[in-house]
């Protein structure tokens, strides 16, 4: 019977679904079509499969516990593995080093399935369906390609052209508009989805071959690598060395060994709010309309609040969408412009790419109430039964008022709890620690004073999150 691993890949930033997307928390993990993130979507999706190992699941760093309290709310019992990128190197080193990974921990030559994290697929029977076609094809050594039935003639994906025997005879960048209708046309033309099956052996001689300057270096990142289960960090030193490459670039394009399975799966990659738009459903004005909105003659618009009111009168085809520090207005047709103002917040030293107001963390969350050059504001929840590190600041002080829960608090060699309606202040340069020791999650106001307060002014002396 053929053993199927799941190989979910969660890094990336999701840059054209700014402002919700963000660095720090990008698309996979946010609800943008459903009660669940995209993310959790995805591993329910692999749970409803038969013959399928616990989930291999590849991740940026900075994401790792989102991801982790991600997949164990959407599946308690489940175990599973967390294989952390220090630094993403496209697709092509990701899929290698899972390879590799499963490799060393299967006397088996398992059937590796690719699934990007970040993809919509409302029909879950065919997925099922294709995924058995795929595994077949995979045991007899071939490397898989699921090629997306397109519906429109789609100018923002690349293409596959379907040869003789399901062969892959060409791979096609994104076309213009006349080329797209003549693929649709054509009939043997696919969206290309991003999504793969192929065994261990196939996929890591394919790209050997093909692609020799990878394996070395994700081999290495993998015996260098380091364990905290469920974790198992990459080694930089090492990954860096790999070409920052995609598996279709490094591989897919190049063996004649590649075959497509089509798929009509109602399937979206979520890929620019036009996307989302696309796959929602709309009212009668053809209108989507998320969050706390009120319209007056508006139609064919996305619209989403996450914070306040946001009120239109007389648009048309046109994006609005309002988070708590930033707003963004454009034509809708030209949402995947979005990333031109990302990358000139990223030019200018902004953090509205990176951060949100809401940042989280393992231990819980904060959310900056006001900044100015001298202080700061922050409303900071801890989880129940979890500590903060144990950590100094060269540049700050900072005063803490309990407004609900029961705070343990550490400060220099004291250790007191500080109960709702009370306060306690925290000296610069004082080594201090902030638990919460109830079942309840514990909120407080923070006032930091001082001459510098970037998030990067901090000395951890013990950390239960290993940062």
């Amino acid at each position: 019977m053929i053993q199927i691993q799941p190989v979910i890949l969660a890094g990336g930033t999701g840059s054209r679904l700014w402002p919700l997307s963000r660095e720090l928390y990008p698309k996979q993990l946010l609800n943008l079509t459903e009660d669940c993130s995209l993310l959790q979507a995805t591993v329910k999706r692999v749970l409803a499969l038969d013959n399928t190992l616990p989930p291999l699941v590849i991740v940026g760093e900075e994401h790792r516990f989102m991801a982790f309290n991600q997949i164990k709310e959407t599946a308690p019992g489940l175990e599973f593995d967390l294989l952390l990128e220090p630094e993403g190197r496209n697709t092509a080193p990701a899929v290698y080093a899972a390879a590799v990974f499963v490799e060393q921990r299967s006397d088996e030559d398992v059937i590796l399935l690719v699934l990007p994290a970040d993809h919509l697929i409302r029909r879950g029977d065919e997925f099922n369906k294709c995924v058995t076609q795929a595994a077949k094809l995979a045991e007899q050594g071939m490397l898989v390609t699921f090629g997306i039935q397109p519906q429109r003639p789609e100018t923002g994906y690349g293409y596959i052209e379907k040869g003789e025997g399901g062969k892959v005879k060409s791979f096609v960048e994104k076309p213009d508009k006349a080329t797209a209708e003549t693929y649709l046309a054509a009939g043997n033309y696919f969206w290309n989805s991003g999504m793969f099956a192929f065994s261990v052996s196939s996929l890591i001689s394919e790209m050997d071959f093909w692609s020799p300057e990878i394996g070395p270096a994700m081999r290495e990142a993998i015996y260098k690598g380091s364990e905290d289960p469920p974790f198992f960090r990459l080694n930089r030193e090492e990954m860096i060395k790999a070409p920052n490459d995609s598996i279709d670039y490094a591989l897919m394009e190049k063996s004649s060994r590649v075959a497509v399975v089509p798929a009509d799966l109602d399937w979206s990659d979520i890929g620019s709010w036009k996307a989302l738009w696309d796959v929602a459903d709309k009212d009668e004005e053809n209108n989507l309309f998320q969050g706390d909105i009120i319209a007056e003659d508006v139609k064919n618009c996305l619209i989403r609040s996450e914070k306040k009111l946001v009120a239109a009168i007389g648009l048309r085809d046109t994006l609005v969408v309002s988070t708590a520090d930033a707003v963004l207005v454009a034509p809708l047709d030209r949402s995947q412009d979005v990333k031109k103002i990302v990358n000139r917040l990223k030019a200018e030293k902004r953090e509205e790419h990176m951060l949100h107001l809401t940042v989280f963390r393992p231990w819980g969350s904060y959310t900056i109430l006001e900044e100015q050059p001298k202080f700061k504001i922050k409303r900071i929840t801890v989880n129940p039964g979890v500590q903060l590190s144990l950590q100094m600041h060269h540049h700050r002080s900072e005063h803490w008022v309990v407004v609900k829960g029961t705070a343990r608090v550490t400060c220099g060699e004291d250790v007191y709890l500080v109960l709702e309606n009370q306060s306690t202040y925290i000296p610069c340069g004082e080594k201090h620690r902030l638990e919460n020791p109830g079942v309840i999650p514990l909120e407080l106001i923070e006032v930091q004073n001082g001459s510098y307060l970037g998030e990067d002014d901090i000395i951890r002396f013990d950390d239960d999150f290993g940062r």
